[in-house]
């Protein structure tokens, strides 16, 4: 097909759901293990509580969940299904992939699926993608769902990460849309290898710089250079956004909503100012849920789909920054 009569389809959200566990945990409930406050808490993140899994729940779980949700929101069947790619740092095999046993439990087979390891970027990562296969004609709908049971790699020992995250899932069906116009009008993914040390999960005594001996109590467990991540984390947000609001030759004040990744309070605070986005512009609930990495932004979409903050037309930017070290980010017409 040339490429003067090519037409995109046009694509739209068709459905959304979440799944987090019953468990609160607040800032009091960590004061005794972590040794601090929860106000030092609250001051250096921004986090009240956080939910963490419990009586056996792990990312699949928390995956099917958030999945059937969304699907049944979107009004579809599993049949309906073209591909399902589940954004996540913590499945909980090699293989098969969480996304695989999904399909299979939804009933969706023989849907595509696999998982997506982009850290806090996997959900932006996700969408662009079924964006791209919906946009070329290869898929109609997919479900992206981002999940992560961070608990499971957190070192509860160390207070200065234990209280940032917490255990989530969210899920988006990315559908077909009538109208050419609706749909993903910009979409980024990028990368910085030269930094992952910044933020990884070890898992043999090689992978930790300068480990030595001190090596093997630091793997399998998530390590993070808090400052480094802060400074990289603002000065990216601060670069791509305006980089994507350029491309589509739009302002800040053309965008209805910010759904920006929920790192740290104080990096959405910082970047929120110098951008000059409007408070309510740029929602944010790390306050209720923590750091959930790959269901971050994932969750936020869910949040102002119920609350029907989102109409025909709205521009909607998503964008998000986190371990390897990545970024991504999307600009779409609901």
């Amino acid at each position: 097909m040339s490429s003067s009569t090519f037409r995109p389809a046009g694509v739209r959200i068709a459905g959304t759901g979440m799944a987090v566990p019953e468990r609160v945990v607040s800032n009091a409930d960590l004061e005794a293990s972590l040794g601090v406050s929860a106000e030092w808490i609250v001051e250096r993140t921004g986090i009240q509580e956080r939910r963490l899994v419990g009586n056996g729940q792990r990312t699949f779980d928390l995956s099917l969940t958030a999945a059937a949700r969304a699907l049944a929101d979107a009004g579809l069947a599993p049949a309906d299904l073209d591909l399902l790619i589940c954004c996540t740092i913590t499945n909980e095999m090699p293989t098969p992939a969480t996304a695989c046993r999904v399909v299979d439990r939804l009933g969706a087979i023989p849907c595509g699926s696999f998982d997506l390891s982009a850290a806090c970027s996997g959900f932006v990562a996700g969408i662009n993608t079924a964006a791209a296969f919906i946009e070329s004609g290869r898929c109609r709908n997919v479900l992206v769902v981002g999940t992560e049971v961070l608990s499971e790699i957190v070192d509860w020992n160390d207070a200065k990460t234990a209280a940032l995250f917490g255990d989530a899932s969210a899920a988006a069906v990315v559908s077909v849309s009538d109208d050419p116009a609706q749909g993903c009008l910009y979409q980024n993914l990028g990368s910085d290898a030269s930094r992952w040390f910044e933020l990884y999960v070890p898992r043999q005594a090689g992978d930790v710089p300068n480990g030595g001996a001190a090596a093997q109590a630091r793997l399998g467990v998530l390590r993070m250079d808090g400052p480094a991540v802060f400074r990289f984390a603002v000065a990216t947000f601060q670069r791509i956004i305006p980089e994507a609001l350029a491309a589509c030759g739009l302002s800040i004040g053309d965008v209805k909503r910010f759904v920006l990744h929920q790192a740290n309070a104080r990096i959405l605070e910082k970047v929120r100012t110098t951008l000059d986005i409007p408070r309510e512009r740029m929602p944010m609930n790390i306050d209720r849920y923590g750091n959930t990495s790959s269901a971050s932004c994932a969750l936020v979409l869910h949040e102002l789909q119920q609350r029907g903050e989102l109409e025909p037309g709205d521009i909607v930017l998503f964008a998000a920054v986190g371990g390897g070290m990545t970024w991504g980010t999307s600009v779409w017409r609901w």
